[in-house]
């Protein structure tokens, strides 16, 4: 992140108690998976076949003999139950436990090299290589085998404030890699500023770590980002300096890959590549990787994400997506309006371009404040459906019906144009802008005290008679109004069709009414 004048980092001295660094390992977090999540591939298998083993899979993968190379792990983050898992949730409460760590600050701990797993191994000069790591060929038109999982640590020299992202690396040789850094970024804007000066960018990439950190590395927050990892992670987060530059990185990830961006701009062709829109990027100018160290456990686990193709939803980038995504558009929303029920970004358009909310509106036109708060807070959300909180955002078929039984097109309908939008978008063909649409499905809002018209209420089955004592029909209807399923439970039938005949002959001596709800009563 950037901002001027910003005070530099500074890792807080050890606690009395240090931080575990092995609680938040990527091995551990699997191990602690059953067999419903993860699959072990045991037996030697082909790079090749790795990215249509993950294809489609909702479980993660564990190769344990891929290219005849080290262990790999694909698809960890692939799923919302597993990363609801990471945080210690469930699905439906991962938003608020996200939201809720935020608020919860804890510190960064600089450990010694002697204690960081990560550097239990170090490889330098013609040893470091990243021809010798499991890095496979993702997607049939890529431009070479890419390193998907890699989340970057660079450091901001306006600010001293350490940046954390995640980019790609295409492979270009033993020691070299092309980096992704065409959308804007504060990487990219940090990186653009040191070519003007004619330096390099010292930067690391941590490939394998624990799902959390990954999450970390997606959001956007101003401010020191290890601070952002420690406090999702809802713990000290154990750092140590790297071998070859003086960036900070987790003490406890499997690998990092040490080196710089050099001084030449975007200057060299990278890609294509499948990206998070389930659609090929083409070939772009990008910057240069130049390797100098790799430091990894004794024995290190790999890892690969899984991005792009037509099983959208189950994929890492599009699961870490859709969690950014309602973050950012929760925090933008309770700005505008109070009640905010729960937030859901479909996985399966990026986790980006459609979101759901569901709120309790208090006043009329809050829907459509939520709508315009989303609309500002991200370029990439398209689509956005507001609904009561009667409605089940996680559910396709509630959702489906709010849309087709409480909108009307011409009443609530939100349509904004020339907003920012995200230039990867391929219905945007090449434009920089677009438009947006909100789309109210809410019931109008009740007056206080009011109740909801006959024709808005949402049948549910009968409920069975209680333990009350029963009575005759007509002391239950000489009590008030009722309908069929309350005079049912007021006489204990279990069955009704006596009740029927009762109504009947009562009903042909004249003596009952009916109102405009269909409840039975006594004539006066």
């Amino acid at each position: 992140m950037t901002a001027a004048n910003a005070p530099q980092h500074q890792p807080q001295p050890a606690p009395p108690s240090e931080p575990d660094l092995e609680r938040f390992g990527l091995r551990r977090f699997l191990d602690q998976l059953g067999p419903d999540e993860l699959q072990t591939v045991a037996e030697a298998t082909d790079l090749i076949e790795l990215a249509a083993r993950l294809e489609a899979n909702p479980k993660a993968v564990l190769f344990e003999q891929p290219g005849g190379t080290l262990p790999l792990a694909g698809n960890v983050m692939g799923s919302r139950s597993r990363l609801a898992r990471a945080f210690d949730t469930t699905a439906e409460g991962l938003v608020a436990e996200v939201l809720k760590r935020l608020r919860q600050p804890q510190p960064v701990v600089e450990v010694a090299r002697a204690r960081a797993p990560v550097q239990q191994v170090v490889l330098e000069g013609d040893a470091a290589d990243l021809t010798q790591l499991p890095v496979h060929l993702q997607h049939e038109l890529d431009g070479a085998p890419y390193i998907s999982a890699s989340i970057d640590f660079s450091r901001d020299p306006a600010t001293g404030w350490t940046n954390v992202g995640v980019r790609r690396l295409m492979l270009r040789g033993r020691r070299t890699a092309g980096v992704d850094l065409v959308a804007p970024s504060d990487l990219r804007a940090i990186y653009l500023e040191q070519v003007q000066r004619g330096q390099r960018l010292p930067v690391a990439f941590v490939v394998g770590a624990h799902p959390i950190d990954y999450v970390a590395a997606t959001m956007r927050l101003a401010q020191d980002e290890l601070a952002l990892l420690s406090a999702l992670r809802g713990a000290p987060l154990g750092v140590v300096r790297c071998i070859t530059n003086d960036l900070l990185v987790p003490a406890d990830a499997e690998f990092v890959l040490e080196g710089y961006l050099d001084e030449r701009g975007h200057v060299e062709p990278e890609g294509p590549y499948g990206e998070f829109l389930g659609y090929y990027g083409g070939v772009k100018r990008n910057p240069v990787f130049h390797l100098t160290a790799i430091t990894h456990r004794r024995d290190p686990l790999f890892q690969t994400a899984t991005i792009s193709g037509r099983a959208m939803a189950q994929t890492d980038t599009a699961q870490l997506c859709a969690l950014r995504t309602e973050v950012t558009a929760w925090r933008a929303i309770e700005m505008a309006v109070r009640e905010i029920k729960a937030v859901y970004a479909t996985a399966a358009t990026g986790g980006m371009f459609n979101l759901r909310v569901a709120l309790q509106q208090r006043v009329p036109g809050e829907a459509k404040n939520a709508i315009a708060a989303v609309f500002a807070c991200q370029a990439n959300i398209k689509h956005v459906f507001v609904v009561d909180p009667d409605i089940d955002i996680f559910s396709d078929s509630e959702m489906d019906w709010a849309l087709a039984t409480r909108f009307q097109a011409s009443r609530d309908l939100v349509q904004v144009e020339g907003l920012r939008a995200m230039p990867l978008d391929p219905s945007l063909a090449g434009a920089r802008i677009g438009a947006k649409l909100g789309f109210d499905l809410t019931l109008p809002v009740l007056a206080p005290g009011a109740t909801r018209p006959f024709e808005h209420r949402i049948p549910t089955p009968p409920l069975a008679a209680g333990t009350a004592a029963a009575v005759t029909p007509e002391a239950a209807l000489a009590d008030g109004a009722k309908n069929f399923a309350a005079l049912m439970r007021s006489t204990g039938s279990r069955d009704g069709r006596e009740l029927v005949l009762w109504l009947d002959t009562q009903h042909a001596a004249g003596r009952l009414t009916r109102d405009d709800e269909g409840r039975w009563a006594l004539r006066a």
